[in-house]
């Protein structure tokens, strides 16, 4: 059963990371800041992530990971929560009861 979960949750991940759909995505100051073309390199970037390891993605979810893009290291993180936003999810494998959330953010912001 903890399998199809993972696998569930991370079938949703990678949809709103590739595809932008099932949640919200947020950009902190740091990434706001840089230029439209950094941005859009960033997120071409997010898209395409493929390195997903035992140290990033210990449970299978696809909710962590890091990359470079010139001179910057970018952390991304999915957080699980209510529909309200208030509080953690119930039930992250089940998407009528999850708000996922995708921040992106600069190394040296986190």
């Amino acid at each position: 059963m903890e399998t199809r979960t993972s696998d569930r949750i991370r079938a949703l991940n990678d949809d709103l990371r590739q595809h932008h759909r099932g949640g919200r995505i947020v950009l902190t100051a740091g990434v706001r800041s840089l230029s439209s073309a950094t941005i859009q390199r960033i997120d071409e970037a997010l898209a395409s992530f493929s390195g997903f390891n035992a140290d990033n993605d210990p449970h299978g979810e696809h909710d962590f990971g890091s990359f470079e893009i010139g001179s910057d290291v970018i952390f991304f993180k999915i957080d699980y929560f209510d529909l309200d936003i208030r509080f953690q999810s119930p039930d992250p494998a089940d998407p009528h009861v999850t708000c996922r959330v995708l921040t992106v953010m600069l190394a040296n912001e986190y």
